[in-house]
């Protein structure tokens, strides 16, 4: 079997150094391998120049190149969604709605009230101290300094409120 052209062989070689870098730039994995495999595709579509002294630099040249050229294009894509959904109505279209559709508002709604109703038939030591931590946000300390009982209790409290409630949203 022939030897790949130098530019495949070089990619071949450096293709774990490539993703690790192009994670590096992008901050995303994902984006990377598409990086990635975006450079695949275009060195195996060239030929190899002539005058390349290093395949590994131009590997690296040509993928940030399809870094930056990705990271324009998704610029572009964000500020003509915004422009679109700012302006509302566009060529006949329906405005963007910013509000959830109707299913998930309605699931949402109903979760809610299970989760209320979870709440009341929690005891009333273990619900008063779920709805100070969680609703006026106060730390475990803090609730315990107000119920008069220990930390550790808190914990417990809200620990089975939890359970109890999650339990109670399943159903």
């Amino acid at each position: 079997m022939a030897d790949p052209p130098p530019l495949i062989a070089a990619y071949l070689r450096k293709r774990t150094d490539l993703l690790r870098f192009f994670t590096l730039r992008t901050g995303s994995a994902a984006t990377a391998e598409d990086v990635v495999q975006d450079l695949f595709l275009k060195i195996s579509e060239m030929e190899t120049p002539s005058d390349l002294r290093s395949p590994e630099a131009f590997l690296y040249r040509i993928g940030s190149n399809l870094m930056l050229d990705r990271a324009k294009q998704q610029r572009r894509q964000v500020a003509r969604d915004h422009a679109w959904s700012r302006e509302g109505v566009g060529d006949g279209l329906e405005p963007v709605a910013q509000e959830p559709a109707a299913d998930e508002a309605m699931a949402a709604r109903q979760r809610l009230e299970r989760l209320m109703a979870g709440i009341d038939k929690l005891p009333p030591q273990v619900a008063v101290a779920f709805r100070l931590h969680k609703f006026d946000g106060l730390t475990h300390g803090e609730v315990a300094a107000r119920l008069g009982v220990s930390r550790s209790s808190v914990e417990k409290y809200i620990m089975t409120a939890l359970k109890t409630l999650m339990a109670e949203i399943e159903r």
